[in-house]
């Protein structure tokens, strides 16, 4: 997130270190997994994301309302046959948190080099 960056860039002559495109609500581990899982499907159930992350069906609930209140996860709730099931699916908006998260990372990485 871009909190400061203006008086930041001011003081340090319009240099700007790309841990500032890091999204705030993605540096958690738990979150940025979710995330990640989503990233390359449409959808996913609830059940399956909670089995690749490794989590708890609290934490995974925990965290997916959290980037649902951000507007990066849609959740969709619903039935198949009599069971009920949720589906989890990445929005645009979450898409695009991500590639820059991912982005800033590799950047940040690439310092190192």
């Amino acid at each position: 997130m871009s909190h400061g960056r203006d008086s930041d860039a001011a003081r340090t002559g319009g240099l700007t270190h790309p841990r500032r495109d890091l999204d705030e609500l993605l540096t958690h581990a738990v979150r940025f997994s979710i995330v990640a899982a989503l990233a390359g499907v449409q959808r996913a159930e609830f059940a399956a994301v909670r089995d690749s992350v490794e989590i708890s069906d609290a934490m995974l609930s925990k965290q997916v309302a959290l980037l649902e209140k951000a507007s990066y996860v849609h959740v969709e709730k619903g039935r198949v046959g009599r069971r009920p099931r949720t589906w989890l699916a990445l929005t645009g908006e979450g898409a695009a948190a991500y590639e820059k998260h991912v982005a800033a990372l590799r950047t940040i990485a690439g310092l190192a080099d």
